[in-house]
């Protein structure tokens, strides 16, 4: 669509939030004014789509600066509750990945290979407010004499706390199955031997990027729902190829686009992120992020209007394809199916189970929607696109001794 019937800019739309004019609607409701008043007139009423998601994302984290003691410390190496957080950044600067584990967890102990707590859970507990003890081990220095300290903190006693997200909302993802004979343990949930179940994680319709598949309107400065609080898109996500076979939508059929995200952790709500302990697999992060789509014309109705059965995703084998890159599929499947709770793989029925939930990514877009309507969320201009093709290359093959 090069010439535009309806024209709006982000300026706009945000003086009619100001002056309270703004129709704002989630990405579920647009689908219905779209198939009842057409593209166009949607897009003349609609101002802007909320969307949302809540899913595990491990590549999460969070950057902390606990503040200095007396006398000062160089932490080379931090723990928090007794998970490893990467002291190596500044002198009392952390980093705690999501899927960071504890030491000594005592699940690993009794089930090898097997996590009750980590750093998504220590993201959480320090969001909930709840006491952390503080480890920290440095080598002394003449400016940073002490060697070690061990304290209790909570949110409140940080300098700073800050959600540093790399790769976030994938824009779609692969469903898992299973071929092999026995019960397999991945990122993806539990599978089971010879086709028994299956697993996918997204919010489908609702889901940011399928709402803007060619990210026309989301990029580095977008001001996002990120766990209760105000974000940003702050670049691409790392993994982001946008490069990957789309259908006739526009929507990718596999990973394709994702966000790199960060925000404040101490404005943020514990209701939008949840550690996460994945059986036989180790731990992650649940976050709940919702994204304002704004309808500048008519392209964009028609993109915020893509409902669950317009989104195909592959279905790939896990226990062989996945683990060594095969990249033979099982076919297409699309989201109104995975949501029935059943999919047809090979001509067998087989149970689908979502590793995100709809519930709350159609919650998240609800609230989303409130603070925009009640003043309190402006939209923002991009400074930077993300970008619509990107050269992406696999590691090369490296000989492994499993």
């Amino acid at each position: 669509m090069s010439e535009f019937k309806v024209k709006k800019t982000i300026e706009e739309i945000n003086e009619k939030i100001k002056n309270g004019e703004a129709v704002v609607v989630n990405a579920e409701e647009m689908i219905d004014i779209v198939e009842r008043k057409g593209i166009i007139e949607a897009a003349k009423q609609v101002d802007v789509v909320t969307t949302g998601t809540f899913g595990t994302m491990c590549s999460s984290g969070a950057f902390i600066n606990f503040g200095h003691t007396k006398p000062k410390i160089k932490a080379a190496k931090v723990w928090l509750n007794d998970v490893e957080a990467y002291g190596a950044v500044a002198a009392v600067d952390a980093y705690i990945g999501a899927s960071s584990v504890k030491k000594n967890d005592p699940l690993n102990a009794v089930h090898p290979g097997r996590f009750e707590y980590g750093g998504g859970h220590v993201i959480e507990d320090l969001i909930a407010h709840k006491k952390i003890k503080l480890v920290a081990e440095g080598y002394g220095t003449d400016c940073y004499p002490s060697k070690h300290i061990e304290t209790e903190i909570t949110i409140n006693d940080l300098k700073e706390a800050t959600l540093l997200n790399p790769r976030n909302a994938y824009q779609n993802y692969s469903v898992a199955i299973n071929t092999t004979d026995k019960t397999i343990y991945t990122y993806m949930g539990v599978l089971k031997p010879k086709i028994s179940n299956a697993t996918y994680s997204s919010a489908g319709q609702m889901s940011p990027l399928m709402n803007d598949p060619f990210y026309l309107t989301i990029g580095i400065g977008t001001r996002i729902f990120l766990a209760g609080a105000d974000g940003y898109v702050i670049y691409h996500g790392t993994q982001h190829n946008p490069n990957e076979e789309r259908n006739r939508r526009g929507v990718p059929k596999t990973g394709a686009g994702a966000l790199a995200v960060i925000g404040d952790m101490k404005q943020m709500s514990d209701r939008y992120i949840k550690g996460a302990s994945i059986l036989g697999y180790g731990v992650s992060l649940s976050v709940g992020i919702g994204v304002p789509i704004p309808i500048l014309n008519e392209e964009m109705a028609f993109f915020t209007s893509v409902k669950d059965e317009e989104i195909d995703a592959y279905i790939y084998d896990y226990g062989y394809d996945y683990p060594l890159k095969i990249d033979n599929n099982y076919g297409l499947t699309n989201y109104k199916d995975l949501r029935s709770g059943e999919i047809v793989v090979g001509g067998k029925k087989v149970p689908a189970t979502p590793l995100s939930s709809y519930c709350m990514a159609l919650e998240i877009a609800e609230v989303l929607k409130q603070r925009i309507m009640d003043k309190k969320f402006y939209l923002t201009k991009p400074t930077q696109p993300l970008p619509q093709s990107k050269d992406y290359k696999p590691l090369k093959y490296v000989k492994n001794y499993l």
